[in-house]
């Protein structure tokens, strides 16, 4: 069994101490901006450095979050704080944009490149899709089991995260805009405020969209069996002690010794763990919140984990070689790669008894308080000398605090040639052609006014394909796990055989599985593209037409173009959360819900779950986007429709060709809001 290392989460310096003095190999951490924690304490470019050098000085890799998206305004900031990174000298960088992508691929390509999980990698083509574009390695996603963790890592040369500990959510990571849409505060973009947290219900249960923490660390062993290099805690939010506790847990379990599972609940837990969906039981035992009991738990549990980090931790082994002559006494201390020599005092010579090399070691070898032990010891001492203990303390004192510079000194990157892409400006349709989604086929009315028809693979058939030709487009699933891949490449082939020309997909797996199948991509709004570097990105990976992230605001929308056909959602009941394990399922069960499942807010509001084949579930939003009346950019408009009628479709699509706003409930979504 491959030994994976502990990444530990850091919000903040304490977190910084409890993670390195309690054995973690390596830390994740934030700046000022862009990354998906923006409310932790985080780190700006002094404190980054700092943190960084104390980091290096340990045998602690660095990786900092780069994991929002990006807005085309955001671009120069972006790359000050790539400088700020590479100057530091971290190890890594996580990142989720593909405009992150670019600029630290050209830029500074030393750099170790993680796909974050909100990339939302569940499956083997994704993982193919993140190594062929340059990542070196990805965070696979919460929602797998563990034999599918073990196909996809076994798909890929780059090695895989998992997350082991720490919060769920309910949605795939990348895939969820609930905070956005309800409270202009987007997830991806580092300022979730949890909604999914509050009192949602369906049938008899209550806090719906409400996991338990995860905890995996009874499995260690056989994640790593399965592949997976990394060990990955989840928690910038939280506070030191719960660091604490969790690397020292993981660190235990790693070494086949036993781990206080009770402890862990009382650093933070909602009602206890789950690890259901690593063992893929996806029930009703996975829902929690956090209790006033637990609240209790922690605040009686926190002194006792505070001393797990007060004092530093010797953790790294060092050489020492003394000698004292009459001219002048060194020290030489190596931590294998290193080396490093102080110069002392001349020694004195020897009233009664002389300096041997069993008392020079008991002094130099008192190195409490720091990082090192030694490991072997040397001496060379001429006959008749001494020197006082102090003396021999501070000659130590001296070679480790060089020994500490040396290695907290941040290698040198030199940037590559680098520079943006400047959108390419063209015009575009007025009106611009319509564009439809829908759910069934019995839902497709008015054809003749829709450019284009998207239909989800399952409700596609040769049928369909011989009457609408090459105007039918396949809709992926939005998620689609391991064990499922091969019957839909085999579908999508006896499809194409039919006249299929195309598909639309939400994640980067269809990109893969696009290629690999000679079908166009068309890429939907859940690649979640904010800026022209994105779209040129997508351009290179030779998409036929992109759908732009319905959480930029139209003003932003109006600055970006690029060299391919790209449009915006106009209408629909868009999808705020993907999950794995429903709610509806778990609360009523599939027979009652009939695809008909909702979920209500604690102010009565009904939402609508669209099922994905009783595979996944997505959220839909309670009231449409519609902007019929509005000026709409791009080279068409996309009608998102889910549970509407025949009629209602009809409707909507005379609306949207007469530019008349709707007189049912309807919002702007996030086109007309400040994004946050």
């Amino acid at each position: 069994m491959a030994c994976p290392e502990i990444l530990a989460p850091v919000g903040g310096s304490e977190q910084l101490l409890a993670a390195v003095r309690c054995g973690a190999d390596s830390v994740y951490l934030g700046t000022d901006g862009f990354n998906a924690r923006r409310n932790a304490a985080n780190f700006g470019p002094e404190a980054l450095a700092e943190a960084v050098r104390y980091c290096r000085a340990r045998g602690v890799k660095v990786y900092v979050t780069v994991n929002t998206l990006v807005t085309e305004a955001e671009l120069p900031a972006l790359e000050e704080t790539a400088d700020i990174i590479a100057h530091a000298g971290a190890d890594g960088v996580i990142l989720q944009d593909m405009a992150a992508l670019r600029l630290f691929s050209n830029k500074y390509p030393s750099l170790h490149r993680v796909a974050s999980t909100q990339t939302a990698v569940h499956n083997a083509d994704g993982a193919r899709f993140l190594q062929d574009i340059g990542f070196d390695s990805f965070v696979l996603a919460r929602e797998l089991t563990l034999a599918e963790m073990e196909r996809i890592c076994a798909a890929v040369s780059i090695p895989a995260e998992a997350f082991v500990h720490g919060a769920h959510c309910m949605s795939l990571s990348g895939a969820c805009t609930l905070s956005a849409m309800l409270g202009g505060r987007s997830g991806n973009r580092g300022l979730c405020a949890q909604p999914c947290r509050l009192d949602w219900r369906c049938g008899g249960g209550d806090h719906v969209l409400s996991l338990k923490d995860m905890s995996l660390i009874g499995h260690i062993r056989a994640l790593a069996d399965a592949g997976v290099a990394t060990l990955k805690i989840e928690g910038r939010m939280k506070r030191p002690e719960y660091v604490a506790a969790t690397v020292t847990a993981c660190r235990n379990a790693r070494e086949g010794k036993p781990y206080d599972r009770d402890t862990l609940a009382a650093a933070f837990s909602r009602s206890g763990f789950t690890d259901g969906y690593l063992t893929g039981k996806r029930d009703k035992s996975m829902f929690g919140f956090r209790t006033k009991e637990d609240v209790t738990a922690a605040a009686d549990a926190l002194p006792g984990l505070s001393q797990l980090y007060r004092k530093e931790t010797p953790l790294i082994p060092v050489d020492m070689a003394f000698a004292m002559m009459s001219v002048g006494s060194r020290l030489t201390v190596s931590d294998g790669k290193n080396t490093v020599t102080a110069e002392g005092p001349a020694p004195e010579t020897a009233v009664n008894r002389p300096l041997d090399g069993d008392r020079a070691r008991q002094n130099l070898e008192k190195t409490g308080g720091t990082q090192y032990y030694v490991n072997s010891f040397t001496a060379d001492i001429a006959p008749g000398l001494t020197m006082s203990a102090a003396a021999l303390n501070g000659l130590r004192r001296v070679a480790l605090a060089e020994l500490e510079t040396v290695r907290g000194a941040a290698p040198e990157i030199q940037p590559k040639p680098y520079a943006p892409i400047v959108p390419e400006r063209r015009s575009h349709p007025s009106p611009s052609p319509l564009w439809g989604r829908f759910f069934t086929p019995e839902q497709i009315t008015n054809a003749d006014a829709l450019e284009r028809l998207i239909l989800p693979v399952d409700a596609v058939s040769p049928a369909l394909l011989s009457q609408y030709g090459d105007k039918l487009t396949a809709e992926l699933p939005a998620l689609l796990f391991p064990e499922d891949e091969p019957a839909l490449a085999d579908r999508l082939a006896v499809f194409q055989a039919a006249g299929l020309r195309e598909i639309w997909t939400d994640n980067i797996y269809g990109i893969q599985l696009g290629k690999r199948l000679g079908l166009a991509v068309r890429g939907g709004f859940g690649l979640n593209i904010t800026n022209a570097q994105s779209i040129n990105f997508y351009v290179n990976q030779r998409l036929a037409s992109l759908t732009l992230s319905f959480e930029l605001p139209m003003a932003s929308i109006k600055a970006l173009d690029g060299p391919i056909s790209w449009g915006i959602a106009a209408y629909g009941h868009l999808p705020l959360m993907r999950f794995r394990n429903c709610p509806v399922r778990a609360n009523i069960g599939c027979a009652v819900c009939g695809g008909q499942g909702r979920l209500t807010d604690r102010k009565g509001i009904a939402f609508p779950v669209e099922c994905g084949g009783q595979r996944y579930a997505s959220l839909l939003n309670s009231v449409p986007l519609h902007i019929a009346d509005r000026i709409q950019p791009g080279d068409w408009r996309l009608l998102w429709f889910t549970r509407e009628t025949r009629e209602q479709c009809a409707a909507v699509i005379r609306e949207f060709r007469e530019g008349r706003p709707s007189p049912l409930p309807r919002t702007g979504g996030l086109y007309y809001r400040q994004l946050l």
